[in-house]
């Protein structure tokens, strides 16, 4: 038995240097460092070596020696949750039931995503022109609280190569918990909230959402900003910057329709209504959304809208599935408040298409290449920007 597993399995059973004084197996002597664990397995009927009086922790045990063990221990009191989940077949085969320990080893589960990506951007924009490679780390934790509540967190690291700039640092992206309070699902906490198409919001906020209804769903939500996203010298969504948001979703058989009301306090103060609406037919999704915010900013109008027509996807768990879609853009300043795209835009609002193509090349491997040519709303600026990613998802 490895010497981890020796300490661990005596310390679950509590056990005290000078108990067991007598000395059972004549391979560990006195001074050993498993003597005092080893005595107290042996003086608990945990292990019985060998019949020759030898330990024979130097010995490879089979997985049915080890469940053996773990059962005993159990019989003991000793908590090895992690091990009988470990060894549940086994265990099983001796009798031991291990339902709920199976439960609870499963309470918590960690999953994590690499994305490798690469912006170029070719514009005409003063000081816009560039290009950028980023490595970004997502670390999940989810755990079940109980039935109708659970956790979620997420920490993040950005390696930023082209520059030079590779960070250290990892930030507590997210900490929310998500559930039901009687017939309203509810989520509190820090976490990142991209409404509808994501056209209108998409960004890191510390708030609460409720939502009622299944098919046809009722939402209301309030908050702050926790991070904040700069458009030449204007600042989109600030850290002090409250949002209000009201939607109303309905699922009607292959349409997706949906209207929302959106109101920020940023120093672009804002109230925006939307509708929009999805239909899958086929293959193919069709999306199309109209917005239209309640002041106009640069002379630049007040609406804005969105169409998107896609053709299938590349599905994370199906290797060789692919997807390509095709989009337009107009959009005024006064019809977003953070939105959705890597692609790069203007203080004034920006209109142009974009192409998208994507990839899974094995299980959990998947790839993605989008290019959009934008141009701003009121001046001639344009830009073309190509943002290729690779997520690696366990």
């Amino acid at each position: 038995m490895k010497k981890s597993l020796v300490l661990a399995m005596a310390m679950a059973l509590g056990v005290t240097a000078s108990a067991y004084a007598a000395n059972p197996f004549s391979d560990v002597p006195a001074g050993h460092w498993a003597y005092d664990a080893v005595n107290k397995l042996a003086a608990e009927g945990v292990v019985d070596g060998y019949p020759d009086g030898t330990y024979g922790g130097d010995k490879l045990m089979t997985r049915y020696e080890m469940a053996q063990i773990v059962a005993k221990a159990m019989a003991k009191g000793a908590n090895v949750d992690k091990l009988a989940a470990e060894f549940a077949d086994e265990l099983d085969s001796l009798g031991v039931r291990v339902a709920n320990l199976e439960k609870k080893a499963d309470n918590v589960k960690i999953t994590g995503e690499v994305r490798a990506s690469y912006r170029d951007v070719d514009t005409d924009a003063a000081g816009h022109d560039g290009h950028e490679g980023l490595l970004r780390s997502r670390l999940w934790v989810n755990g079940q609280i109980n039935e109708d509540w659970a956790y979620t967190g997420m920490f993040e690291n950005n390696q930023e190569f082209t520059n030079e700039t590779g960070d250290d640092k990892i930030d507590f992206a997210r900490a929310y918990v998500e559930g039901r309070v009687g017939g309203l699902d509810v989520v509190a906490g820090r976490y990142n909230e991209v409404t509808f198409s994501g056209n209108i919001l998409d960004a890191n906020l510390d708030m609460a959402k409720v939502s009622y209804g299944d098919k046809i769903k009722v939402s209301a939500a309030a908050g702050k900003a926790y991070d904040s996203v700069e458009v030449d010298e204007t600042n989109l969504l600030d850290s002090d910057d409250r949002i209000y948001i009201g939607t109303l979703e309905a699922a009607l058989g292959d349409v997706d329709a949906y209207v929302g009301y959106f109101k920020t306090n940023s120093n672009m103060d804002k109230e925006i209504w939307n509708v929009g609406a999805s239909y899958g037919f086929g293959d193919f999704t069709l999306a199309t959304e109209y917005m239209r915010g309640d002041k106009e900013y640069f002379n630049a109008g007040k609406d804005g809208w969105w169409a998107d027509l896609a053709w299938k996807g590349a599905e994370a768990d199906t290797p060789g599935s692919y997807g390509i879609h095709a989009g337009y853009y107009d959009q005024s300043p006064s019809a977003y408040i953070n939105p959705t795209t890597d692609a790069e835009y203007f203080a004034d609002g920006y209109k142009g298409w974009n192409v998208g193509v994507s990839y899974t090349f094995a299980k959990n491997i998947v790839g993605m290449v989008n290019y959009w040519d934008m141009e701003a709303q009121t001046t001639n600026e344009d830009a073309q920007t190509i943002f290729s990613e690779l997520y690696f998802m366990f």
